[in-house]
């Protein structure tokens, strides 16, 4: 391994390290605590997620581009030309680092899980509570193949967002390392608006390697498989949700982008050529 993707890969595990453990710590705030300091403040979980996602992307984002999610991945390499061999590795690196950040809210947390559990007399692989500092599930009514369709959903809105705000010929795009806030914002206004969905995963390594954490820390069948054999939605939704939001971009908006269309004809221009750009 060379040093450049070494020190990417180091990036990718340490920017959802961040997203993790400051994220995954909100909601044990959320949960545990009675009276909850966010449960008539639920803006606030939504913007504790998203700054997360801001900072780790501060941090890391002149290394690797702050990926943080095996769905932009996948979508980046669709849609953006990033390297196909760097797919698999990155999304590995995304994983670790979450697990990682698990151990971290674990320890913060821990007297605060074993209090809550002995005050409900729950075992820990029975309360739902507990899991849900660390991994998502069903909100009200919402069966796992719905939380599917949700996922799929959620994330073409986040990839579509993240498209957009990124792109090159995007006049209207942020400046001057702003991306970085937006996609913050994003990221809470997802959650903000459909997060009671199912906890808005919308991201395979925030869910799974928290997950696979619980799963040994006790959590045990309320992990893997989880009620009603969750545990997989959060990874083939977002990961459909991820090419679906990336397609749409690049087919309904990218070759439309007045600065693009200009770059083309100029580029058309300077090799003789007339034909429209758009077409």
């Amino acid at each position: 391994m060379n040093r450049q993707l070494r020190g990417e890969l180091i990036s990718e595990a340490v920017a959802v390290f961040i997203i993790i453990a400051f994220g995954d710590s909100v909601a044990a705030m959320y949960f545990l605590y009675d009276p909850s300091p966010y449960q008539n403040a639920y803006w606030g979980v939504c913007m504790s997620w998203g700054m997360a996602v801001t900072l780790a992307i501060y941090v890391t984002g002149s290394i690797s581009g702050t990926h943080a999610n095996p769905a932009v991945t996948l979508a980046l390499a669709m849609f953006r030309g990033f390297s196909w061999k760097k797919v698999i590795p990155y999304v590995v690196a995304q994983i670790v680092g979450a697990f990682v950040g698990a151990i971290v809210v674990y320890a913060l947390f821990v007297p605060v899980i074993n209090h809550f559990n002995d005050l409900h007399h729950f075992t820990r692989p029975e309360s739902i509570q507990t899991a849900g500092v660390f991994f998502t599930h069903p909100g009200l009514a919402i069966t796992p193949l719905h939380a599917l369709s949700d996922q799929i959903i959620l994330t073409a809105f986040l990839i579509f967002g993240i498209f957009a705000i990124t792109e090159q010929y995007n006049e209207m795009a942020p400046g001057a390392n702003f991306g970085a806030v937006m996609i913050g914002l994003l990221v809470a206004i997802i959650g903000s608006s459909m997060g009671y969905l199912e906890a808005w995963a919308i991201n395979p390594a925030r869910d799974f390697g928290p997950r696979v954490f619980a799963y040994l820390a006790g959590w045990g069948s309320g992990a893997f498989p989880g009620p009603g054999d969750y545990w997989w939605v959060p990874i083939v939704g977002p990961l459909i949700g991820g090419v679906i939001g990336g397609a749409a971009y690049q087919w309904l908006i990218h070759p439309y982008l007045p600065a693009r269309v200009r770059a083309m004809e100029e580029e058309r221009r300077r090799m003789g050529l007339n034909e429209n750009p758009a077409e």
